[in-house]
This record gives C-alpha cells, sequence and structure tokens, in this order.
C-alpha cells in the first residue's frame, strides 16, 4: 500500500533533523522563503514555540503564509492528513506546488499519542502520493528518543541531517513497516463490574439508540459537558453503527475514565484493512463512509487495532 514512491513521482517528503533553534530556522525558514519567491502556498503546522520561532524570523513575509499550532490542529494524528494537510493542499488552485511544514511528534508526545503518530507519517506517503506537494517534517535530535528518530527514517523516503550534512535517500525507508508495526494490541480496557465508573455493554442492531444513550449518559457522570459531550454521542454512535454494518453486527462498547481523559472504545469481529480510513477528506458528493473521519476529527485520540480476529477503536476524550 505505501511502496516507495518512483524517480518521477512530484510527491516529496523529507525529514529534517535539528538540534536548537539555530538549526531549526535554518532548515525551516529557507523552505518558507522559496516557497514565497515562487509564489507557491505554503503553511506552517508545528508546535506553538517553533511556530513563534519561524514567525519572527519570517516578520513581514509571514502574512502570506498559513500557520497552525500543531499541539492544536494535530493533537489527534489521525486528524492530521484530512484536517490539516489535506485541507490545506486541497484548497489551492492547481498548477503550482504547494508546501508545508508539518512538525507531528515532539518531546511530550505521550505513549499512548506515540504509535499513531509514527503510523500518521508512513501513511503521508500514500495519502500524498502523485501530488505536486512537498511535505517538511522536523524531528528534534536533541530531545526525541532514538525510536522516534529511527522512525524517521523509516517513514521518510529523504532526510536531511541537523548541521552541515547533505540531503540524502533514507537506507532505512520502510512505511508499510512501521504502519504494520504500530498495529499493535491495545492495553485491555477494564472489565465491566470491576468498577462503577466504567461502562461496559454489549449491542447489536436493535440496541444502538439505547447504547448511545448509555455512553452519553456514563460520559456525562464521569465529567464530560458541553462539546465534549457532544462528541462522546456522535463517536459512540458512529462506531456502534459502523460495527453493525461492517463489524459483523454486534460488538462491546466501553467507556472509562483514565488520565483526565474519558476513553470510548469499540471491538467488534470485523477486520479494518484500510489503513487510510478514517484520514481521507469527504467529497462534496460523497454518500457514506464518513464515519470514521467524523471520529478523528472529534477526539482528541484515536488507537486502532485491527487483526483477523477483530478490530478495537479507541477514542480519547478530555474533561
Amino acid at each position: 500500500m505505501t511502496t516507495p514512491a518512483g524517480p518521477q513521482d512530484p510527491f516529496v517528503h523529507p525529514a529534517l533533523f535539528y538540534a536548537d533553534a539555530e538549526e531549526y530556522l535554518a532548515g525551516t525558514v529557507p523552505f518558507v522563503r522559496a516557497a514565497l519567491a515562487a509564489d507557491e502556498p505554503v503553511a506552517v503546522a508545528v508546535p506553538g514555540e517553533n511556530l513563534r520561532l519561524i514567525q519572527d524570523e519570517l516578520g513581514a513575509d509571514g502574512a502570506a503564509v498559513r500557520f497552525l499550532d500543531m499541539r492544536e490542529a494535530g493533537r489527534n494524528p489521525g486528524r492530521i492528513i484530512p484536517g490539516v494537510l489535506r485541507a490545506f493542499a486541497d484548497a489551492q488552485p492547481p498548477g503550482r506546488r504547494v508546501r508545508i511544514i508539518g512538525e507531528p511528534i515532539w518531546a511530550g508526545r505521550s505513549p499512548a499519542e506515540y504509535p499513531a503518530c509514527a503510523q500518521h507519517e508512513a501513511l503521508i506517503n500514500a495519502a500524498f502520493r502523485g501530488r505536486e506537494v512537498t511535505i517538511l517534517c522536523p524531528y528534534d535530535t536533541a530531545r526525541l528518543d532514538e525510536r522516534a528518530l529511527a522512525d524517521a527514517h523509516a517513514t521518510h523516503p529523504v532526510v536531511i541531517p541537523a548541521g552541515p550534512g547533505a540531503e540524502r535517500a533514507s537506507a532505512a525507508y520502510d512505511p508499510d513497516g512501521v504502519v504494520a508495526r504500530y498495529n499493535e494490541p491495545l492495553p485491555p480496557a477494564p472489565a465491566s463490574g470491576t468498577a462503577p465508573d466504567v461502562l461496559g455493554v454489549a449491542f447489536d442492531e436493535d440496541s444502538l439508540s439505547a447504547v448511545r444513550h448509555m455512553a452519553t449518559d456514563h460520559g456525562a457522570r464521569l465529567g464530560l459537558s458541553g462539546l465534549a459531550l457532544e462528541n462522546l454521542a456522535l463517536i459512540t454512535a458512529e462506531l456502534t453503527t459502523n460495527s453493525v454494518i461492517h463489524g459483523g453486527g454486534t460488538g462491546v462498547l466501553t467507556v472509562w475514565p483514565e488520565d483526565g481523559y474519558v476513553l470510548c472504545e469499540v471491538r467488534d469481529k470485523g477486520r479494518l484493512t484500510d489503513p487510510l480510513a478514517g484520514r481521507r477528506p469527504a467529497s462534496r458528493d460523497q454518500r457514506g463512509g464518513r464515519g470514521l473521519l467524523l471520529v478523528n476529527l472529534l477526539a482528541d485520540l484515536v488507537r486502532t487495532h485491527s487483526a483477523a480476529e477483530g478490530t478495537t477503536i479507541r477514542c480519547y476524550l478530555g474533561r
């Protein structure tokens, strides 16, 4: 699915390694200025502190750049392709290369978030193959661990070393391997009845409405309110309906609190075979097929494990 692009593929996806602010600006600001000089649309989606570095360095030239704080826009890595990268690239007129700086992995990403980040970086290669787009992804060599830096070589066909090193092809490029490696079983959800704050219920077609209301009521008891509670209701409806239609007709829903989040998990007997499911923007005339996309756009984090015996989708909502 994510075989390396051929030599004529117009999509370019380099990883930029940097050790300090000076190297960061040396690798990112010329990239932006080159786009502006060529009258190419350019966006910068990086964590807020790095966003400010680039903005300050660009000065008035930054008025022509689309800036996004990736800590907000890309909190859920599954949202970045449809909600950040494709949202910007698809809005541009044809005939010009689009340039984007995207930094989805930073020090402080949680252990639950990181596997989804690595899969996201791998899937960019399939999502943009054949398009006149360059996505530059910075990696902080001083603060990220060895696993993240090694994965960067596996998810990017081109790497730019920190310091004066020249750009080169990555000998470790293997995006399919990264997607498969992080399709890992999730830690077990707490069993129903083990604690009063754990809701666990099996469902089928006849109980979809009741289960959605049970999840929403339980989410409210756990501290969700307003938009977050509405999002839980929508996520529950989409995931349980998807299980009934595509996952064997039944499933198990679990809702529980963990580390400041309310988690909503649905398990069923279906198998998710398309790693880009839920990461493609919906076309205007598309009928159906929006459920997983909506889930990615609403949740603070989505983790998925799919194998022959079934699929588990776990969503995190901040309280």
